[in-house]
C-alpha cells in the first residue's frame, strides 16, 4: 500500500485536497481531525492535558483557545503540548492505516500539517505539498474566525511555504482556480494508481 503525506501551511487547502483524493478511491487520515478527537470531552488526550497545563480542562473540556494562546507564545509549552499529542496521533494513524491495509486499500493519504517540520518525510513514499499565494492563505483563515494575531502566530511556526514546495515531490496549487487544483490531484493520481 503507498503511503502518501499532505502537508502544507495553514488556509493553504489540505482538507480540500484530502476530499479530492478520495473521491478517487484514495481515502485520508487527518492529524487536525485526530486532535480534536483526542482533545474533546473526556477524550484520551484531557488527563494528561489536565495535567501538564492546570486550569486548561475543566468538567472534562480543554479550554482550546486558552491553550492555543498559551502555546503560542511560551516555547517550553508547546513542546510539553507536542509531547503529549504527537503520539497519541501517530497511534490514531497506525489504526487507520491497518485498517486501509486490511480493507485492500492501493493507497492512503495522511494529512499532516507539520509533515516536514516533525521530520517525518521519510516515514512516506510520496509527499504532497498543498500551495497558494500568503494573500490567499490570510483570507481564507481569517474567514474561519481566528484571529489576525494568532494566524500570524501560527504562519510563524510553520516551515514557510517556499521550503515545503522545495521539500516536496508533488506540489498542487489551490490558490489559482478549483479546476486547476482538480487537474493536478488527477495527475497525480494517475501517476501513482496507473
Amino acid at each position: 500500500m503507498m503511503v502518501i503525506g499532505l502537508t502544507g501551511g495553514i488556509g493553504m487547502g489540505k482538507s480540500t485536497v484530502a476530499r479530492m483524493f478520495a473521491a478517487h478511491s484514495v481515502p485520508g487520515f487527518n492529524a487536525d481531525d485526530a486532535v480534536h478527537r483526542l482533545q474533546a470531552k473526556n477524550g484520551r488526550a484531557i488527563p494528561l492535558l489536565a495535567s501538564a497545563f492546570p486550569g486548561m480542562v475543566r468538567h472534562g473540556v480543554l479550554d482550546r483557545a486558552r491553550l492555543r494562546a498559551l502555546v503560542l507564545h511560551d516555547e517550553p509549552a508547546m513542546r510539553r503540548l507536542e509531547r503529549i499529542m504527537h503520539p497519541l496521533v501517530r497511534a490514531e494513524e497506525r489504526i487507520f492505516r491497518a485498517r486501509a491495509q486490511r480493507a485492500g486499500r492501493r493507497a492512503v493519504l495522511l494529512d499532516i500539517p507539520l509533515l516536514f517540520e516533525t521530520n517525518s518525510a521519510e516515514r512516506f513514499d510520496l509527499v504532497i505539498t498543498v500551495s497558494a499565494p500568503r494573500a490567499v492563505q490570510i483570507s481564507r483563515v481569517l474567514r474561519r474566525g481566528l484571529p489576525r494575531a494568532q494566524l500570524e502566530a501560527i504562519i510563524a511556526r510553520q516551515m514557510p511555504d517556499a521550503q515545503k514546495r522545495r521539500l516536496a515531490d508533488v506540489v498542487i496549487p489551490t490558490g489559482l482556480s478549483k479546476f486547476h487544483t482538480i487537474r493536478a490531484v488527477r495527475r497525480t493520481v494517475r501517476r501513482i494508481l496507473p
